[in-house]
C-alpha cells in the first residue's frame, strides 16, 4: 500500500461515516451529496490536524515497514472525522438559519 492509497481509504471511510450518520439520524442529513462532501472534508481535517501524532500515511509506511496498528487508528479517526464534519456543518447550518429567521 502506498501513502496515496491509505489517504484514499481514509477519505472513503470519512464519507461512509458521514453518510451512515445521515442515514441513521435523518435530522442531521444533507442528502447524499452534502453528506459526502462533509465526510471528505471532515476526514481530511482530522487526519491533517492529528496525523502529526504518528498515524498519518507517512508514518504508517515508514522506511518500507507497514504498521497495521497505525492504519487501524487512522481508519477509526477518519470515520469519526466524517461524522464530526457532518455534525459541525449541521451546527453551522442551524446557526445561520437562526440568524436569517430573526
Amino acid at each position: 500500500m502506498t501513502q496515496t492509497l491509505i489517504s484514499l481509504i481514509s477519505i472513503l471511510l470519512g464519507i461512509i461515516g458521514a453518510n451512515l450518520i445521515g442515514f441513521i439520524v435523518k435530522k442531521y442529513s444533507f442528502g447524499l451529496v452534502g453528506n459526502t462532501i462533509s465526510g471528505v472534508f471532515g476526514s481530511i481535517f482530522v487526519i491533517k490536524s492529528f496525523g502529526r501524532f504518528g498515524f498519518s500515511p507517512a508514518y504508517i509506511i515508514e522506511n518500507g515497514i507497514f504498521d497495521v496498528g497505525l492504519l487501524i487508528i487512522n481508519c477509526v479517526l477518519s470515520f469519526l472525522g466524517g461524522i464530526l464534519g457532518l455534525l459541525l456543518i449541521k451546527i453551522i447550518d442551524l446557526k445561520m438559519n437562526k440568524k436569517a429567521a430573526n
